[in-house]
């Protein structure tokens, strides 16, 4: 089948790229020239496990064309998929005017019946509200389906090829078997499709990201009780995590979630359960406890450098600024407020990130206090202290020898809780982490 991806982001690009590879055609869409010339030479706009394989593969293969032009692509495709960005308004609610203006283009150049699959993250309701907008743009027929995506970033193209559902929301099920067609290779071992209307569809989106993001707030508050009672985190999340009923996925206390989704998800739930007269009362706890746990690293590293002199004049080796590993996303990243945070101190930072580094730079632009490295050893040189924020596998067994031997002082916060506390300990460190006792050995410089 032809399918028509508008966006080429993270969900268009990998979508698009996935169906290719199960032997669709597929036209990408973008209205921003410059991604388009680069993905034409192989460039691409995102750094994602395997994509850029599958991307020159099926290029090569004429399955995955890239281009500028709604026309020519709205007339060749039968099927045209939507996932532009759906950022948050100030209010936090969901601004949907690119998902808005894609429809209105699709929409011009539709000559016959045409299926416009919104696979953007949306509020309730918006399914219908591209159909309002592509009724007022032609006379042809059509169908709207909501197809939200489940994708991890970071595992994104294993998530796409195999998925572990299809939710197709369709109030007509002349749309639902287009989709289904086009779904078929992914489900040959077993049905993963599930269909149903389009609000829940789009509601589904929204919940499934929300358990997740309260998950992760809920140890995250847990954590912080352990820390202050004298209990461990580790052991209590072992504890828990082997009843079956929970599970241990999305149970590892941290420095909070962040990223394109959960950050943005939250809010829009927020706003429109406020909008549908509903107080969310355990969403909006959610949101607070990881905006409050975004800075529990930086002040572990005031109060222990309080007692040594304070931060400023002091170095940190920061490891890791994207928001998870395996990929270069540094949108709400923890990272950024943990190195905000710590500049108003005074501190000078060496940073390091496997792949984050130029997006990072982008950001944070240029800074005497701030130094790029080019690997975990090299950002530890000189430092007071060492900071994990991203548990990059690279970083889970580090030879420590040479890098205790260039450190000033030996102190390690451990924002993942990926290191054995007692080995750390008798390694010569000072270490701190999320929810458990510090390891110290008592002494102040």
């Amino acid at each position: 089948m032809r399918i028509l991806i508008v966006g080429t982001g993270y969900v268009g690009l990998v979508t698009g790229t996935c169906f290719a590879e199960m032997g669709h055609t597929v036209v990408c869409l973008d209205i921003d020239e410059k991604k388009i010339a680069n993905l034409q030479q192989g460039i691409l706009p995102i750094y994602e496990p395997g994509l850029e394989e599958l991307v020159r593969r099926n290029v090569q293969q004429h399955r995955l064309f890239f281009t500028t032009h709604y026309e020519e692509a709205v007339t060749s495709c039968p099927v045209c998929f939507i996932a532009v960005p759906t950022p948050s308004r100030d209010d936090g609610s969901c601004d949907t005017s690119f998902v808005e203006k894609a429809a209105a283009s699709i929409a011009s150049y539709m000559p016959d019946y045409r299926v416009i699959v919104n696979k953007s993250t949306v509020p309730v309701g918006t399914a219908h509200q591209v159909a309002s907008i592509i009724r007022s743009h032609t006379t042809a027929a059509f169908d709207v389906v909501s197809n939200p995506e489940f994708l991890k970033e970071g595992a994104a193209v294993q998530d796409c090829l195999k998925p572990d559902r299809i939710i197709i929301g369709a109030d007509s099920a002349k749309a639902a078997d287009v989709l289904k067609e086009i779904y078929s290779a992914f489900t040959l071992d077993h049905d993963r499709i599930l269909v149903m209307d389009t609000l829940s569809a789009e509601m589904t989106k929204y919940a499934a990201n929300a358990m997740l993001a309260t998950r992760i707030s809920f140890m995250n508050e847990i954590a912080a009780i352990c820390k202050q009672v004298g209990a461990n985190v580790n052991k209590v999340r072992e504890g828990i995590g082997s009843d079956s009923r929970i599970g241990y996925s999305f149970l590892y206390p941290g420095v909070g979630y962040g990223g394109s989704c959960f950050p943005k998800d939250i809010k829009a739930l927020i706003a429109v359960a406020k909008k549908a007269g509903v107080d969310p009362l355990l969403l909006q706890a959610t949101h607070e406890v990881n905006t409050r746990q975004k800075t529990v690293l930086s002040r572990q590293i005031k109060s222990y450098f309080a007692k040594r002199g304070g931060l400023k004049g002091k170095t940190i080796a920061v490891w890791g600024l994207a928001f998870k590993p395996d990929t270069d996303d540094i949108r709400e990243a923890p990272a950024l407020n943990f190195i905000h945070d710590l500049l108003q101190e005074g501190a000078t930072l060496r940073l390091f990130d496997p792949v984050a580094m130029p997006n990072a730079q982008k950001m944070l632009g240029a800074s005497d206090n701030l130094t790029w490295c080019r690997d975990e050893c090299e950002a530890a040189s000189d430092a007071d202290a060492i900071a994990l924020l991203t548990e990059w596998k690279q970083f889970r067994l580090v030879d420590f020898k040479p890098i205790i031997k260039n450190m000033r002082k030996l102190a390690f916060f451990d924002g993942r809780n990926q290191y054995d506390p007692i080995k750390m300990q008798t390694k010569g460190f000072d270490y701190m982490s999320i929810g458990a006792p510090d390891m110290t050995h008592d002494r102040v410089d």
